[in-house]
């Protein structure tokens, strides 16, 4: 830790250990409000998000009353984020899409599609807003569709690029589709599935579903006698995640990193951007199904989720308490209307699109609820709507097949592709 003097205010410059201390302790105070502020647990906003922009907003504070600049050493950022998307590619499996079979990919398309309207949207109001046209790749797939984790995955491009405070942009955005998909997505769908009369009757110890189809719906719970779900029996030999088992998938993370670190230099063209992640995504995805056919490198679901809620967690949090806020004040209405506008196209295209071509029946209903969810916010969001929908109407097996899989994995090897069209694009007509 040391003093300097930056823009004419003292501040204290955070290593690399003091900074992971921080972290630590913004996520401590992250989960404690989580859980103690019902709006935010109802909304799945994670407790990374919260910690880190308490911190973000105490920097700010100190800044604005002259008391104190805060710099924190963020170098492990962008390994925590190719670690976070590579467990992603460790858990896209065409074992996934064959169960979902034509529907599963029926949907990615539906849901890559959206990202290309919101770009485009996005793009079309920034130009006539008289903002950056990036903005509205900012608030377009970029952090709806993608997410926070996506989106600070593009920040150091969209910065180069000359789009000013770019990190904090992404998450106000990010954060403001995290929020509103938990508001807009369950009255549309209920008002869909009363208006239509789409819920199927539900009768005591009626089951709506296959019984192989329903894990599917949840690693964790079963049906029981009576419909209702309870607690899943750990399965017979079922080893736990225990030190060497974790050591053994971390490592092979680590490996997966290294390799796709080289395919990204060899897939970076001066004509097309992806961005860095994208090489160990795809050798990811590569490894799991090698390992699902020939067992070759024995990796661990569990062990594998692990990392993953670590990683992001980690990368978040640290993501979020080095937020400029101070930087983004000067697009904050244009921004405002276009993540309005984005929210009314994303309704009208899970509605008018999503759920017409999926059938327009309950499961098509519950399928755009969780589009919206995912859309908009984050898969946590799409899962939280969906659930709460099969509580109160009936349950919607393959609704909890495809759109989880779908907005956890395979949107974002497709979601990649459409912003660095978008950005390729700008730069190419700029």
């Amino acid at each position: 830790m040391e003093f300097a003097v930056v823009d004419g205010l003292r501040t204290i410059k955070f290593d690399l250990v003091f900074s992971l201390a921080l972290a630590a302790l913004a996520l401590f105070v992250g989960y404690f409000v989580q859980r103690r502020v019902p709006l935010l647990s109802r909304a799945n906003v994670p407790a990374a998000a919260v910690g880190g922009l308490l911190f973000a907003g105490l920097v700010f504070g100190l800044r604005a009353w002259g008391v104190a600049g805060v710099s924190l050493n963020t170098s492990l950022r962008a390994p925590l984020q190719t670690v976070f998307f590579t467990t992603i590619g460790l858990g896209a499996t065409f074992g996934l899409l064959r169960a979902g079979g034509w529907r599963m990919g029926f949907f990615w398309l539906l849901a890559t599609l959206t990202a290309v309207v919101q770009n485009a949207v996005g793009m079309g109001l920034a130009v006539l807003l008289g903002a950056p046209a990036l903005l509205g790749v900012i608030c377009g797939s970029l952090t709806l569709t993608g997410g926070p984790a996506t989106g600070q995955a593009w920040e150091a491009r969209f910065a180069e690029l000359g789009v000013a405070g770019a990190g904090s942009l992404i998450i106000a955005s990010a954060l403001f589709g995290i929020f509103v998909s938990s508001l807009v997505a369950n009255p549309v769908a209920t008002a869909l599935i009363r208006r239509l009369r789409l819920a199927p009757a539900r009768e005591r110890g009626e089951t709506l579903f296959e019984e192989e189809e329903f894990w599917a719906l949840s690693p964790t719970v079963a049906p029981d006698d009576d419909g209702k779900e309870r607690e899943r029996e750990p399965a017979e030999g079922e080893r736990a995640v225990e030190a060497g088992l974790l050591l053994h998938n971390l490592l092979l993370v680590l490996l997966v990193m290294g390799v796709g670190a080289v395919l990204s230099l060899l897939l970076k063209s001066p004509s097309f951007t992806l961005p860095d992640y994208i090489g160990a995504m795809l050798v990811a995805a590569v490894v799991r199904n090698v390992d699902d056919r020939a067992g070759w490198f024995r990796i661990d679901g569990r062990a594998v989720a692990l990392i993953a809620g670590v990683s992001l967690a980690l990368f978040l949090v640290l993501a979020l308490m080095s937020l400029e806020l101070w930087k983004i004040a000067g697009l904050a209405l244009p921004m405002l209307v276009i993540l309005c506008v984005q929210v009314l196209v994303t309704v009208a295209y899970a509605l008018l699109v999503t759920f017409t071509l999926s059938g327009r029946d309950y499961e098509a209903a519950v399928t755009a609820s969780g589009h919206i969810g995912f859309g908009l916010g984050i898969t946590a969001n799409a899962v939280a709507n969906m659930e709460a929908l099969v509580e109160r109407f009936a349950p919607a097996p393959r609704s909890f097949l495809v759109v989880p899989v779908v907005g956890a994995f395979f949107i974002d090897f497709s979601n990649a592709v459409v912003i660095g069209l978008f950005v390729n694009l700008y730069t190419y007509w700029k």
